[in-house]
């Protein structure tokens, strides 16, 4: 998915207000998921037993990826697990050189080999202060090591820490989950933001604030998405909820994008497979 040089210089100057978010920018976020979702089964479909796509949960990813990478920029680096394919979607890699990847079997970095390369991005981002960041993603509930983190926050590395945690049951209310990562980024003094992870928009205003953090020079902060393995927790059923309170959500707009998405995909998988 691509953006405009308008829509990359507004991401690079933190605009629009993020208090509120624009019903275009809701639509977007929505159709996005769609896509997302539509990518993921055709994928599994094709590939059921790559080890490059991953396995798809209970609940899917849509709100975290679309939440975290729709307004960065194509500069930007993103490290992602080897198999999350979306966030890479999202950022703007053509389909038809996704799917020629998976074609092609390449190989994709560890992921440590991911965290080190967007640590490497983030150092010379800062230095050549160009206002591009880095976007770290962790899941399967595995965080980024104390020293890790340390060192970004000594360093006000432009870097966003993702991570995925996944619960099985809901934890009482009140009573909120803290893992390695957050009480290691707390202690090192980086900003810790728990998140629904089904919700995009909540994903969306938090990311959105974190990434002008870093782009501005104030340094790294981690966001927990807290993703629940229940059917009500469907993150495009939440969001189709949230547009119906708002007068934004038609089954007819819904069929228009999953039908012109889906001739994308076709052509794309058809070009990949030549």
């Amino acid at each position: 998915m691509t953006r405009t040089k308008e829509q990359s210089a507004a991401a690079l100057a933190g605009k629009p207000d993020f208090s509120i978010i624009s019903n275009e920018k809701l639509l977007q976020l929505y159709a996005a998921m769609v896509k997302c979702r539509a990518l993921e089964e055709r994928v599994q479909i094709l590939f059921p037993q790559s080890k490059l796509t991953g396995k798809r949960g209970a609940v899917s990813r849509e709100a975290v990826a679309v939440g975290v990478a729709i307004d960065l920029l194509p500069e930007d680096t993103v490290a992602a697990p080897p198999g999350d394919l979306i966030v890479n979607f999202i950022q703007g890699e053509p389909l038809d050189k996704l799917f020629a990847r998976l074609y092609a079997r390449a190989t994709r970095p560890s992921p440590a080999a991911q965290f080190k390369l967007a640590t490497v991005a983030a150092r010379a981002n800062k230095a050549a202060k160009n206002g591009q960041i880095a976007l770290a993603i962790s899941s399967k509930g595995s965080g980024f090591s104390p020293q890790a983190l340390k060192a970004a926050n000594e360093r006000l590395l432009p870097i966003l820490f993702v991570r995925q945690t996944r619960l099985t049951v809901e934890p009482p209310r009140g009573n909120k989950q803290t893992g390695a990562a957050e009480i290691a980024a707390a202690a090192c003094g980086i900003p810790v933001i728990p998140v629904d992870g089904s919700d995009v928009v909540a994903v969306y205003r938090v990311s959105t604030e974190a990434i002008t953090h870093a782009r501005k020079g104030n340094g790294p902060t981690l966001i927990e998405c807290i993703i629940e393995h229940s059917e009500a927790r469907d993150p495009i059923l939440k969001m189709e909820t949230y547009l119906t309170r708002k007068g934004l959500f038609s089954e007819e707009g819904k069929h228009q994008v999953a039908a012109a998405f889906k001739r994308e995909l076709d052509n794309a998988v058809e070009a990949a497979a030549r």
